[in-house]
């Protein structure tokens, strides 16, 4: 397949780009890695009349660090935030950027491109909730933040209005005391997740005394699972684990023909289990 006759814009700056979204009243996508757009427009599942390339506008792909977090642009690939949560000790994004699809997918795919997609099943919408992330919305009436749980609404559904962009996305830093991951079950390495969990906790002599626990891959949009974490937080970690897990059957899990509801549950308990074994081990380590 071929995409359907469109026309291609490279802008020197954030705001020429927005200006061409607002200029196209809707009928304008944002190019940055392509790694989803592409297809779609191979596959003419999108019809743009116009593409705006931010692959070389200066700055898009900068990290930049300080009091408030890791701000990522919006051209920074995978594979380069990858490097600064291993060298800068961010756990959960060093722990769920390699889950993301495989190492050609990490080099060209953008981490704004994959909040802005809002995959169910994508690691990154699920740590930027995790994390209480921010992201910085840009068009030509101005520049907004919305929270990460804000701005993801349901199935490639997001509060991104046709002429704005994700200009950054800003990852707050680990607090002191908190450990985290994030696990997956896939049926390979790189497929989309079945079910998926980003999680944090914070251990006190033992015991656990905050979670943070979002999981992916089994609903419309990431799902904050309050319930287990207050279940973590009421006990000693083993039994704690146990009324996490029992609260899993009151939460709003959707299946499909392949993976019922009841079988990404399940998962979804393996992953609980297996998350906190791992991060209260750490305690006595």
């Amino acid at each position: 397949m071929k995409p359907a006759p469109l026309s291609y814009a490279r802008p020197s700056s954030l705001e020429q780009a927005v200006t061409l979204l607002a200029a196209n009243d809707g009928n304008a996508r944002i190019l940055a890695g392509g790694q989803s757009l592409m297809p779609m427009l191979a596959f003419r599942l999108a019809q743009p009349a116009l593409l705006v390339d931010i692959n070389r506008i200066p700055g898009a792909d900068a990290i930049t660090c300080d009091a408030q977090g890791v701000q990522v642009g919006p051209s920074v690939r995978h594979a380069d935030l990858l490097r600064q949560a291993q060298a800068g000790g961010h756990p959960l994004l060093a722990a769920a950027l390699p889950l993301v699809a495989h190492s050609g997918v990490r080099n060209r795919g953008t981490v704004c491109g994959s909040l802005a997609l809002a995959d169910p099943a994508a690691e990154l919408p699920a740590c930027a909730i995790a994390l209480d992330a921010r992201l910085k919305l840009l068009s030509v009436r101005g520049t907004r933040w919305v929270e990460a749980d804000a701005f993801f609404r349901g199935i490639y559904d997001t509060d991104l209005a046709e002429d704005e962009m994700i200009a950054a996305v800003v990852f707050p830093h680990a607090a002191p005391g908190w450990r985290w991951t994030c696990q997956e079950v896939a049926r390979r390495h790189g497929d989309f997740a079945m079910a998926g969990l980003a999680a944090g906790l914070r251990c006190d002599s033992g015991r656990i005394t905050a979670a943070r626990l979002v999981a992916f891959g089994v609903g419309e949009r990431p799902l904050r699972l309050c319930a287990a974490e207050q279940a973590l937080c009421d006990g000693v970690p083993l039994d704690g684990v146990a009324d996490a897990v029992a609260t899993l059957d009151q939460a709003d899990i959707s299946g499909t023909p392949d993976y019922p509801a009841p079988y990404r549950r399940g998962l979804l308990a393996t992953l609980l289990q297996r998350v906190v074994a791992g991060l209260t081990n750490e305690d006595t380590a």
